[in-house]
């Protein structure tokens, strides 16, 4: 929720939004401890997809989502049927456009999975849309 309510709040100021995934890595091992590495890794998976479902839900048009199995589940989660391939955002980054189950326009989506991307790829992710 205070995920969802900080974007909101730097989409109504018409600025970019930026989520991560992050904590202090003791408190990550003690996660991993209590729920199991591939519980853990599910739970922030599925917190990022449904978060990008709602604001995909409330009109936002462009996501750029990192990390392979957060990828996967957000692509999941958005129910893509297809997918085109767009602008180059870096080799082998290229924008796509996402067709979505009840939505005319199509979802401006970039997957950025692994080392892929230099160290201002974010930001050139964004200029090459502009």
């Amino acid at each position: 929720q205070q995920a969802l309510a900080f974007a909101r709040q730097r989409l109504s100021d018409n600025a970019p939004v930026l989520i991560y995934a992050s904590a202090d890595p003791e408190k990550v091992k003690n996660a991993q401890a209590s729920l199991g590495v591939e519980r853990a890794g599910h739970l922030v998976e599925e917190a990022l997809s449904q978060l990008a479902v709602t604001l995909v839900q409330e009109g936002v048009g462009r996501l750029l989502v990192a990390g392979g199995e957060t990828s996967g589940a957000v692509v999941s989660a958005l129910g893509v049927t297809t997918l085109r391939i767009g602008e180059q955002i870096d080799p082998g980054v290229p924008w796509t456009q996402a067709s979505l189950p009840g939505r005319e326009a199509p979802l401006s989506l970039a997957l950025k999975s692994g080392n892929f991307g230099g160290v201002d790829f974010f930001t050139r992710a964004f200029e090459v849309l502009a």
